[in-house]
């Protein structure tokens, strides 16, 4: 599944997975690309798979024209060996009835890299907040029980919320309670999995509504980096909020061209 870009695999022992969900508003996705273009990280390689719709494309994180002019397809591996970071971008959505078994491969992949933990950005949609969810904060949370304990205290020191169970079967409220993720694309899928195979996995999601979601995906990279301390404020000020990432070069035309003036 994995192909490298150079002669040898890279050794992801000890390494921390970041990827997406292609969820609403791809919000997973949008904040990758931030976390990829902010480290500047390296592809390491790419997924060769037939679970997902194919594409390609020029560089998304072009630089120069020198690199503009590179190649990209549907899923890719960047890395940061300075901070044990690996990332796996997802740019297409899955072929009918295939997600599970992307979901397994990937799994099967991240054991025999012996990576660490995996940390999936998602989303859900905001129409389907309870009362409750519609109060409180719109991110969320989950990890499977083999990585409780190793981030419980950090998490209760953060102040989190973590995703409430709601009914199986939506509008019966006497139905079984069970983990639901509107929208969320394969975020559900990839949690029962990394719980029956005891891997340790956290989800990060925000709750959205389809639109301009940039300001979602600054805020769920916000979210994570308030866990994973990646890159750090501009300043010592602490009344300064804004933390320095950097938007891809590909999302200057992320809503098409401008409108032209002949229209006016």
């Amino acid at each position: 599944m994995f192909v490298p870009c150079g002669e040898s695999v890279p050794d992801l022992t000890g390494f921390t997975l970041l990827m997406p969900a292609v969820s609403v508003g791809n919000v997973g996705q949008l904040a990758m690309d931030l976390i990829i273009s902010t480290l500047n990280m390296s592809k390491i390689g790419y997924f060769y798979t037939d679970c997902l719709v194919p594409m390609v494309g020029n560089n998304p994180y072009a630089t120069a024209e020198e690199n503009s002019t590179e190649l990209s397809i549907n899923a890719e591996v960047y890395s940061l060996p300075s901070r044990k970071l690996v990332a796996l971008q997802l740019r297409s959505i899955f072929i009918k009835y295939k997600a599970k078994s992307f979901c397994e491969k990937l799994l099967s992949w991240v054991k025999s890299s012996n990576c660490a933990r995996v940390v999936v950005l998602s989303s859900s949609h905001s129409s389907h907040c309870n009362d409750l969810q519609l109060r409180s904060t719109p991110f969320r949370y989950l990890v499977t029980p083999s990585m409780q304990k190793s981030v419980l205290n950090k998490i209760k020191s953060l102040n989190w919320e973590e995703m409430e169970k709601s009914p199986c079967i939506p509008q019966m409220n006497d139905s079984e309670l069970c983990i639901r993720i509107p929208g969320g694309g394969i975020t559900k899928a990839l949690y029962d999995e990394s719980c029956s195979k005891e891997i340790q996995l956290a989800i990060l999601l925000k709750f959205v509504s389809e639109g301009d979601n940039i300001p979602d995906a600054v805020g769920l990279v916000g979210y994570l980096n308030e866990w994973l301390q990646i890159i750090k404020p501009c300043s010592d000020d602490p009344a300064a909020s804004a933390l320095p990432w950097k938007l891809p070069s590909s999302w200057r035309l992320l809503f098409g061209s401008g409108l032209p003036p002949a229209l006016f």
